[in-house]
């Protein structure tokens, strides 16, 4: 097996040199990413927290927990659909269109749900509209991911795939942070407060968050690999379909390779915020503060990996944190179990900081480079959000379940290294993209090539 090192030692330093061009690309796919997964985390904490007891009462606090985590699960589920359409879309009008597209209908969703009442003034009629704005976030970040992690790799050389391909990647952590720290500050407000309107503050704030994002995103162009597409008229009238036809390994591994890094946020933050703070019964303010420095540490070690697999190769890194994810399920229910706030942090630290963004932070390269440039963004985008429906969407739920029937971590443990360990075996048998030495950015797999991976 050729190694997989992404470097090409032809190309001087002039010629790696980030352009201003390469910067402000870089910029868009993270500012884009971090306002689409801010929305979409925001919704996932305040599920943990408010959720339960504004738009699910009457029963006891962990059924009211479960109907809230049904309603965050229902976003995944309308994730695949996002990406089906969106991808259809960037691969026959452009990856631009998308991207604007998607950042607008997730803005508008979240900035609707801070405004949505509780179940005690309109009724039935609350839940099911926070449902319907899920669903629409759902769609958008659905799309969201392919088009943001395309206009960088396919905008960047080949020695830099992984480097510019972990800026859309850094929008996880930073969704994350925003997320947490909005909150975070809501909740320093009266319980009372807090509750009656505290915690609608982050919601309507992406409303600002969006315009600056649109602001950013109209000035970037569609990258070559796809302009190359338009000007051969090279593009596929069913662009799902012929992905389907031409990587259906690829799809299948990709959606495999994603298990541990939604493990890992889903157990480790969501749920984890509720078992830390109900079941342990730790304060609030311990764990939020300490996820939201392991995700801001994660800004840092997500380009580090990206950079680490342009050197050494995309599954040697990825294998690498799927390692780390296997084996800490249990080291960081114990160290979270201690109570001791330099420990929780140690724990968030292991599994975000370190292990998450080794298994992430490749993922927007490699997938990239499995796929052929007319289904290419088809292709990633049902490889990426199928693995987020099996593997992010029913996490908290079954967690939680397992919890409750246990009454303790173990099996929750036992879960998430599971999970872990199906990103490990996918990233050792997945192949690798022997095409990324090529001269040119323009094209990562020649178009009509059949082998995957």
């Amino acid at each position: 097996m050729h190694q997989e090192t992404g470097l090409n030692t032809k190309h001087s330093t002039a010629t790696t040199r980030s352009s201003p061009k390469m910067v402000t690309i870089a910029i868009a796919s993270f500012m884009g990413s971090a306002i689409e997964w801010f929305d979409f985390f925001l919704y996932g904490i305040t599920s943990a927290l408010v959720f339960g007891k504004l738009y699910f009462p009457g029963g006891d606090p962990l059924t009211g927990t479960l109907l809230s985590f049904g309603t965050f699960a229902v976003g995944f589920v309308a994730r695949p659909f996002g990406g089906i359409v969106a991808g259809h879309l960037g691969d026959r009008v452009g990856r631009k269109f998308v991207l604007v597209t998607t950042l607008l209908a997730m803005g508008v969703s979240t900035t609707l749900i801070g405004l949505v009442p509780s179940y005690n003034s309109i009724g039935l009629a609350a839940p099911v509209a926070l449902i319907l704005l899920r669903i629409v976030q759902g769609l958008a970040v659905g799309g969201e991911w392919g088009g943001a992690a395309l206009i960088a790799v396919e905008h960047a050389k080949p020695n830099r795939r992984g480097l510019y391909g972990s800026f859309p990647q850094m929008g996880l952590p930073a969704g994350l942070c925003m997320a947490v720290g909005g909150m975070e500050l809501a909740s320093r407000l009266p319980e009372a407060e807090f509750l009656a309107w505290g915690w609608r503050i982050p919601f309507l704030f992406s409303a600002v968050l969006v315009a600056v994002g649109l602001v950013i995103r109209l000035r970037i162009e569609e990258p070559p690999a796809f302009r190359k597409v338009l000007d051969t008229d090279s593009t596929v009238k069913l662009p799902i379909v012929e992905a389907i036809r031409k990587f259906p390994r690829a799809i299948l591994m990709s959606a495999g390779l994603r298990f541990a890094d939604n493990i890992l946020y889903y157990v480790f933050t969501t749920f984890g915020l509720t078992y830390m703070t109900s079941h342990l019964g730790l304060p609030r303010k311990t764990v939020l503060v300490s996820i939201l420095i392991a995700a801001a540490l994660e800004l840092l070690t997500n380009p580090l990996f990206g950079a680490l697999s342009d050197r050494f190769g995309r599954k040697q890194v990825v294998i690498f944190g799927a390692l780390i994810a296997v084996v800490a399920p249990f080291p960081f229910f114990h160290m979270v179990g201690t109570g001791n706030p330099t420990m929780i942090l140690l724990a968030e630290i292991m599994v975000i900081t370190i292990a998450h963004a080794a298994v992430f932070s490749p993922m927007a390269a490699w997938f990239a480079e499995m796929f052929s440039p007319e289904v290419r963004y088809s292709g990633v985008t049902i490889g990426f959000q199928l693995g987020a429906l099996l593997a992010g969407a029913p996490t908290p739920l079954i967690a939680t379940a397992l919890l409750a029937k246990y009454g303790d971590y173990t099996p929750v443990a036992i879960f998430a290294m599971i999970a872990a360990s199906i990103t490990l075996v996918c990233a050792l048998f997945a192949r690798v993209a022997h095409e990324r030495r090529a001269p040119s950015a323009a094209t990562l797999i020649p178009a009509g090539t059949t082998h995957e991976g």
